[in-house]
Parts: C-alpha cells; sequence; structure tokens
C-alpha cells in the first residue's frame, strides 16, 4: 500500500476492539478502490448516547472515502423476541433514519457516500428467501444459538424467529454486496459463523469490524432498556448534567470506567474528525492550568493517580456530550416530520386508571353521616305480606 492507502487504513482501524481478515481491506485499499462496509441496526429501543461508539467509527469510514450502508433491520427487531411489534417497526426504522443522521452530521462528517436501506425492502424477496431455506439446511440448531447467543435474547422456551436472526444477519451481506460488516464485539460469535456459513452456499468471506461496548452509567453496557444506564440523545443540558453526576466512576479505577471509555471512543476522535486534531481539554478550578489530553493513555495515567478526578472528567464529559447532542435536539425540534414518527414509534404508554374500591358505608371509620346517608340511600324493605286465615276444621 502506497502512503495514502497506510492512512486510510489506519483511519479504518482505529480504536477497533477486534478486526479479522483486514487482509480484505488492505488489498482494496492497494488496488486504490473504497471499500464497502454495512453496519446493521434492529430498529427496537430509542437510540441512546452509546450510539455514538459506532457512529464516530462509521464517521471515520466516510472520511476514509469508504462507502457506507446503514441496515435498518426491521424484520431483525421483530425477529429477536418480539422486541418491536410489527406495527412500530417500519415507524421505529423511520426514526432511527432521523435521528443516525442526525448524529453524523452533528460530529461534522458528510453522509454522501452514506445509504440507508431497509430490511424488509429486500428480505421478503424470493431469491433472498431461497438464500434463507438453502442455509437453514446447512445450519444446525446449536450452531445458530451459539452464533447469536450474545445478540439474540435467549429463554428457557425460544421461538424459532431467534434462530432465524443470525442466519438473516449473515446473508445481508451479500445481499448488500459489502466487503466488510461493522458491529459491536458482543456480535463476534456472529461474525465467526458468518465467516464459515457463506463459503457453504458459494458466497465470500467478509472481514469483520468490532468496536468495543461502552459501560454504561451504572458500569454494565448502556441499554435501551434501562433507564438508569443511559443518555437520550433528546435529553436536555440539565437532564445530561444530573445524568453523568450521578454515573458510577470510581477514583483511580480506569477499567470499565464508563467516563473513560466515552473520552476515548466518542470525544477524542470527534475532536479530530472536527479540528484534523485529537484533543481534549478540561478545564480545572481555581485559576489551574487545564489539562489538555492527545491520547488515551495519557489520560488513564492522569486518571490512576488523581490527577484528573472523576468531578473534573464528569464536567469535560457534561460539555462535550451535550455539545452533540445540542445540534440533533435542534434538528428534532425543528422537524415537525420527525416528532410525528417519534410519537407513532414510541407511543406514551396508557394511563392506568385507578379504581376506586367500593368499602360500603359500614366499614370502620366510616362515621355515622356515612351511615346515615346510606340508611337514607337504601331502599325500603318490602312490604309484609298479608297472609289469608284459613278456617280450622272441627
Amino acid at each position: 500500500m502506497d502512503d495514502k492507502a497506510k492512512e486510510r487504513f489506519a483511519l479504518i482501524s482505529e480504536n477497533l476492539a477486534e478486526f479479522l481478515n483486514p487482509e480484505i481491506i488492505e488489498n482494496i485499499l492497494a488496488e486504490g478502490r473504497d471499500p464497502k462496509i454495512y453496519w446493521g441496526t434492529a430498529t427496537t429501543g430509542k437510540p441512546h448516547a452509546g450510539y455514538f461508539v459506532p457512529a464516530v467509527k462509521i464517521a471515520q469510514y466516510l472520511a476514509a472515502g469508504c462507502d457506507v450502508t446503514v441496515l435498518l433491520a426491521d424484520i431483525h427487531g421483530f425477529l429477536d423476541n418480539l422486541k418491536a411489534p410489527l406495527e412500530l417497526v417500519e415507524n421505529r426504522a423511520h426514526y432511527y433514519k432521523y435521528i443516525i443522521k442526525a448524529m453524523l452530521e452533528s460530529v461534522g462528517v458528510n453522509t454522501d457516500k452514506l445509504r440507508f436501506v431497509l430490511g424488509s425492502s429486500y428480505q421478503k424477496g424470493p431469491t433472498y428467501a431461497m438464500d434463507v431455506y438453502r442455509l437453514c439446511s446447512l445450519v444446525s440448531e446449536h450452531d445458530a444459538k451459539k452464533a447469536g447467543a450474545e445478540v439474540v435474547k435467549q429463554t428457557s422456551n425460544a421461538p424459532l424467529s431467534g434462530l432465524l436472526y443470525p442466519i438473516l444477519q449473515v446473508l445481508d451481506e451479500e445481499h448488500l454486496d459489502c466487503d466488510a460488516q461493522f458491529g459491536g464485539v458482543d456480535q463476534r460469535k456472529l461474525f465467526t459463523a458468518a465467516k464459515e456459513w457463506l463459503p457453504k452456499i458459494g458466497y465470500r468471506q467478509r472481514a469483520h469490524l468490532m468496536n468495543p461496548m461502552v459501560p454504561g452509567l451504572q458500569g454494565s453496557k448502556m441499554s435501551s432498556s434501562d433507564e438508569d444506564s443511559k443518555i437520550d440523545l433528546l435529553d436536555a443540558p440539565e437532564v445530561v448534567t444530573k445524568k453523568v453526576r450521578k454515573a458510577e466512576a470510581v477514583p483511580q479505577k480506569v477499567e470499565g470506567n464508563g467516563m473513560l471509555a466515552l473520552a476515548e471512543f466518542v470525544l477524542l476522535p470527534v475532536s479530530a474528525l472536527k479540528t484534523g486534531k485529537k484533543e481534549l481539554k478540561i478545564e480545572r478550578p481555581d485559576g489551574q492550568e487545564p489539562l489538555v489530553y492527545t491520547n488515551v493513555q495519557q489520560m488513564n495515567e492522569d486518571y490512576q493517580n488523581d490527577v484528573l478526578t472523576p468531578q473534573l472528567l464528569k464536567h469535560a464529559i457534561t460539555t462535550g456530550l451535550n455539545d452533540l447532542i445540542k445540534p440533533i435536539r435542534e434538528a428534532y425540534e425543528a422537524s415537525k416530520e420527525w416528532q410525528d414518527i417519534a410519537l407513532k414509534a414510541y407511543p406514551p404508554p396508557p394511563k392506568k386508571v385507578k379504581k376506586v374500591k367500593d368499602k360500603g358505608s359500614r366499614y370502620p371509620g366510616a362515621g355515622p353521616a356515612a351511615a346515615k346517608n346510606s340508611d337514607a340511600a337504601a331502599p325500603a324493605p318490602p312490604a309484609e305480606e298479608k297472609k289469608e286465615e284459613l278456617p280450622i276444621r272441627q
């Protein structure tokens, strides 16, 4: 590869947890072509701040001249143990398209080489369906369950749809005509299955790029279903501030620290995309010089030595996230269509009507007035029937 190709490859592979078959991408770059990468997301719960991690990588792929496809996997969302009912998945796919595009624009990247594809637009076609049948005939129940173990909801008596999920995701690589699939490291088993399964039906292997899973606000991974673990992409500044302030950040402990992870995988690379220079400035009180970081190793070292405290780090994370979320929220507030879609995609739960229990009037503590009113309201007893006297026979 020449220097330009090496520079593109460095940007493509930056901050990845793992890269399977990188030579596939290297060969494409050496030939002067643009790699075709796809990222799929099941349109289920609302995207949160954790989605900035894949969004930043997608922005880097676009900056490296890659053709990027975002698969809005509506059918996958339905197959995954009915996480999204069929009547909601279409509107949720539209919602995802709005918010993903807004996220990429907020980090300052050109989206001309980005395309969105709805899964149901091709996954119901005859060619795709035949490939599903072919792969089903070759993949065992055990292997399908293993491939989806980290991404499909597991239950003791799971529906068959959960076994179809990994088969569809593997076939998407061929039917989206990509050179590589990108996803979280939690999909590693599925990616290794794709390397094995696709050649069985005559299709080529793809490269696989995996980003790390960012810890949530309370230590576990950030999840749409756990309100305490996430920051919503439409949260107001004061809400973001409150959530970050309450987030778990053990002093001097780097491992599993969600705040440091957001700095490493979101704020530092966003700075490079926007300004061409990777830098995170952390202000300090009492007129002290700010802490300026250009790499995560330096930041981790200062955190372990308590030079960078949780309070200072949280303030910088709050500022950085609010700067990224602001244009997303403004785009949402300016779009009546997006707001209507959001209401249809995530309708508010029906209000619970409190059932008032009729205790009657003669329960303890009802008082004489209640008893009196009850007596007044009570229907009069039926009149006593007059019985006819019969003569006594002597």
